[in-house]
């Protein structure tokens, strides 16, 4: 199995995908780099850094993403572009938006216009509609940041900018980062923008290219690229919230009707970690009805000709505890393609110092686990070489300098977690916290270890995976 296989005597292997798409090489070493994250989004080359333009479409997940298609760190924004099947394989395509006179192409969103309120539509296929901002500043004779329009009649494969460009004139400081969306009970759509400071703005419009201000909206502690979406409660379809969504990970639950935006909760935090300006995919069939979100997982990754990863996609929910609604998030089920080998332990108790998994190693790694506490004080895997530490006496999660509250549920505690070259991503307890770790792993270190110190947990459920790379 190479070098993502499990080292372990017992067990077959799962069997995976077979094949996959990726981006064209342009060197036989391209996507096998030491540092080449081989599970999460790269670009081929050159800096990334926030996800723009997710939208569904035809079978296909469109990833727009800025991007300095001239050099390794930021300069230059451009949306690059890259499209999947599975939100797993990527496939990287030629820039989508560069440039211009107005500016450089800062964060923002996509809709399919599935009804061509826009007009943009020429031919069969449904339009494609991108907002984006034109950063003025950096423009060839700088001017305040406006909101722009892009379209696309080929599926995202080319794109032609709105001659009456920018569709919003400039309002205030550095105001960017449209997001927009539908709301179908009165037939408008829908635009959140982020202002200044820790201030946003609603906006509304019927043909995407003239729009009205509805509300201001105070995130507190928060900036930037907005998102705004509706979520059922534990799943049940006729009791739904919206949330608002800053870039920095905060999140508000309220209520929406289609003019005005009624928190019921303050600025709650959504991760731990480095996980910034994440967006969700619009235009997911309802067929699928998930909703699915990806961030920038800033790190380092020395010596390469790339730079910066997006995390694993994440499938949202909202789930009610004892201290309200909260927003959840777990990687979404097609990690599943990517499984090769697996070593599982029903049930087993872990005593002090001792651990159970010995003999096991591997590269990529997937991880799941539920753990009775019992009377122990910690917890603790050592992935390659990182411990990742649960403290029960203090109801505390802790990998490398990060840390979060975790309550067991019975007495127990629920992980899932993803081990790539360069990034640890942890679910707890069915997404209530997630945390996201990038930084370059030992290369020579591929253990895995498990046990509990000073007393005794018992394991009742053990899976681990070794993964396969997505770039064939």
């Amino acid at each position: 199995m190479g070098a993502t296989a499990l080292a372990f005597s017992q067990l077959g292997g799962c069997g995976g995908l077979a094949g996959s798409e990726g981006p064209e090489r342009t060197a036989v070493a391209l996507y096998k780099e030491k540092y080449r994250p081989q599970f999460h989004f790269t670009a081929q080359k050159n800096w990334i850094n926030d996800p723009n333009g997710l939208v569904y479409y035809k079978g296909e997940y469109h990833l727009f993403f800025q991007h300095n298609p001239f050099g390794i760190t930021w300069g230059n924004m451009t949306w690059g572009h890259a499209v999947s099947k599975d939100l797993i394989h990527w496939r990287q395509l030629r820039n989508a938006i560069e440039p211009d006179e107005l500016g450089t192409i800062f964060s923002g969103s996509a809709v399919v216009d599935w009804k061509n309120t826009c007009g943009f539509q020429a031919g069969k296929e449904n339009v494609l509609v991108a907002f984006y901002t034109s950063a003025g500043k950096h423009a060839p004779v700088p001017r305040p940041f406006t909101q722009s329009v892009a379209y696309s009649n080929d599926r995202g494969r080319t794109w032609v900018k709105y001659k009456d460009n920018p569709v919003v004139a400039h309002i205030r400081a550095e105001n960017r980062d449209p997001k927009v969306v539908w709301h179908e009970p009165t037939q408008t759509w829908i635009m959140a923008l982020y202002l200044d400071a820790d201030d946003f703005l609603l906006l509304s419009s019927k043909d995407m290219k003239s729009w009205t201000p509805l509300q201001e909206i105070k995130l507190k502690g928060s900036d930037e690229c907005p998102d705004f979406f509706e979520l059922p409660v534990d799943g049940d379809r006729g009791n739904t919230r919206w949330v608002f969504w800053g870039g920095d990970g905060k999140y508000m639950v309220g209520t929406f009707d289609g003019r005005r935006f009624t928190p019921e909760t303050d600025a709650i935090e959504s991760k731990v970690g480095y996980f910034s300006a994440a967006q969700t995919w619009s235009d997911i069939p309802s067929s699928d009805g998930r909703r699915i979100q990806i961030g920038w997982t800033k790190g380092d990754f020395p010596g390469m000709g790339f730079n910066q990863q997006f995390s694993i996609p994440c499938e949202l929910s909202l789930r009610t505890f004892d201290e309200g609604i909260r927003l959840c998030r777990v990687p979404v089920r097609e990690i599943e393609k990517l499984r090769v080998e697996r070593y599982s332990i029903s049930a087993g108790t872990l005593k002090l110092g001792r651990g159970v998994l010995s003999g096991i190693s591997g590269e990529l790694l997937e991880v799941r686990s539920e753990i009775d506490l019992g009377d122990t004080e910690e917890v603790v895997f050592v992935l390659r070489g990182t411990p990742v530490v649960y403290f029960a006496k203090d109801k505390t999660l802790f990998c490398r300098d990060r840390k979060a509250e975790l309550r067991p549920v019975n007495n127990r505690i629920k992980l899932h977690i993803l081990v790539d070259r360069t990034c640890i991503e942890i679910f707890a307890n069915e997404g209530r916290v997630s945390m996201f770790l990038s930084f370059p792993l030992d290369t020579n270190d591929t253990s895995v270890e498990l046990f509990a110190r000073w007393g005794r947990a018992r394991v009742e459920r053990l899976d681990i995976w070794s993964l396969k790379s997505i770039w064939t």
